[in-house]
């Protein structure tokens, strides 16, 4: 039987300074080592000072994650030497004196399964490793220490994950949730990266570590689980150790021993006090959740008869739902719904995208009143939404530039249906007999007009002149 464990590091993005210090947390916006001060560079004298706003947002994920939270927390050093590890410790947590981490046990559902989580941490980045060479021979390291010192949120998993697609969803529910507690940007490179621990039955726990994105993590299982099979058919032994997933050759390649917690000589934290968190303030954090996910969903569904499909989707990503709940209300919300899933979701399908487009809630609440009210056509209103994109300039504005308006004059249309029926006898005698074929006639007029026809009035003037 296949084990797998997830520990996954997800960066609080969304908070003003680093975990310790008062130093942006947002350091991709610096030039290299320019996001530093003696705190977060473990200067001799120099104290750190726990981020207030980062123990609320590592909390709020505990509960949204069902998991514990213990009134007191506390912070260890964890001894090990890296070049991207200035003190040469890291401040993190660890359950030696009972549950002291920011968050206990919980779980979350993965299709039929429940993925219990051990434990979640809140500890500091650290720095970033910079490789530059043509070769192995002339290739040098470089270290950029703007990111030592990010508040960080640990969620170590227990191995209940039996194939790698079921990681990939996992991580897929975890990214959304995430983002929709407005703690992190998952979207941001580095902001959210994962290892694995795998083994398959009586071997030994195998970690995958330097894993860029989901999807090389559910190969680089997928890998691991191969290549342990192969070792146990074979009757060689599986060593417990560190593996680093080569992303070049698509194989996982040993990289050192796996450490033990003994081996990292963990103990208290000394400038940092114990943590109460008093329960007035986890009542406080539970009202400033937002709705969740699968409330949303539920919601979509319940009161505006949106398919269960669409909700899910609409209700799973903040950048989607946000406009959607702004733009909508009972009259259109099914129409808006259809809007983003169908077409927006498609033109703006990456960060830089939505960042550059130009569309507001106004837009969405506009085309979709002009759709229902036959002014255009689900075609036309396509076209408007390229043009939206990269103008925005308003919709009516916008269907009078580019001429989209339905044509919906009886006298035009009759003239068009007309041409389509001579030109095409053999439709026309299969829609006699067949009605549902009728459709292939709407689509050629569909082409005539440019996607302009008013559909329903098209329909109805073919019926009455097959008869």
């Amino acid at each position: 039987m296949t084990k797998i464990g997830l520990e996954i590091h997800c960066q609080l993005t969304n908070l003003q300074s680093k975990l310790f210090c008062s130093c942006k947390a947002n350091y991709r916006e610096f030039e290299i080592n320019e996001n530093i001060c003696p705190i977060c560079m473990g200067f001799p004298g120099s104290l750190p000072r726990l981020n207030q706003d980062a123990v609320k947002k590592a909390t709020m994920i505990a509960m949204a994650l069902n998991c514990s939270t213990p009134e007191k927390i506390a912070f260890f050093r964890k001894n090990y030497f890296y070049p991207d590890l200035p003190k040469n410790f890291q401040i993190t947590q660890l359950n030696i004196y009972g549950d002291t981490s920011i968050g206990g046990t919980g779980f979350v559902i993965v299709g039929d399964k429940k993925i219990n989580i051990t434990r979640i941490q809140l500890e500091e980045d650290p720095g970033r490793l910079i490789y530059e060479g043509s070769s192995s021979k002339n290739q040098i390291t470089l270290v950029d220490y703007n990111r030592a010192g990010t508040p960080l949120v640990e969620i170590v998993t227990e191995p209940d994950f039996e194939n790698p697609k079921q990681v990939r969803d996992f991580l897929n529910i975890l990214s959304d949730l995430l983002e929709n507690l407005g703690v992190s940007d998952p979207s941001l490179e580095g902001a959210m990266r994962a290892d694995a621990n795998v083994s398959i039955e009586g071997g030994q726990k195998v970690e995958v570590k330097n894993i860029g994105s989901f999807h090389d993590l559910e190969k680089a299982v997928h890998f691991e689980i191969t290549r342990q099979t192969s070792l146990n058919s074979r009757d060689i032994k599986i060593i417990q150790e560190t593996r680093h997933w080569d992303d070049k050759r698509k194989i996982t390649v040993s990289s050192r021993s796996k450490e033990e917690d003994l081996d990292y000589r963990y103990f208290l934290e000394g400038d940092i006090p114990w943590i109460t968190i008093d329960p007035e303030i986890k009542e406080a954090l539970l009202l400033e959740m937002p709705e969740s996910i699968s409330s949303k969903k539920q919601r979509y569904i319940s009161n505006y008869d949106i398919p269960e499909q669409v909700a899910a989707v609409l209700s799973s990503d903040k950048f989607y739902s946000d406009l959607f709940e702004t733009a909508h209300d009972e009259s259109n919300a099914k129409e808006i719904a259809n809007i983003i899933t169908t077409d927006l979701m498609g033109l703006v399908d990456t960060r830089d995208k939505r960042e550059q487009s130009k569309i507001t809630a106004i837009h969405l609440k506009d085309l979709a009143d002009v759709i229902q009210s036959g002014k255009i056509s689900r075609n036309s209103a396509k076209n408007a939404l390229h043009e939206i994109l990269k103008t925005g300039e308003e919709v009516q504005q916008i269907i009078g530039k580019l001429d989209l308006g339905n044509v919906s004059d009886e006298s035009e249309l009759s003239a068009i249906i007309q041409q389509v029926i001579t030109d095409e006898p053999q439709a026309v005698e299969q829609a006699k007999s067949n009605p549902q074929t009728i459709n292939y006639l709407v689509g050629k007029v569909m082409q005539k007009t440019k996607g302009k026809a008013d559909p329903s009035l098209t329909l109805d003037l073919l019926k009455k002149q097959i008869e």
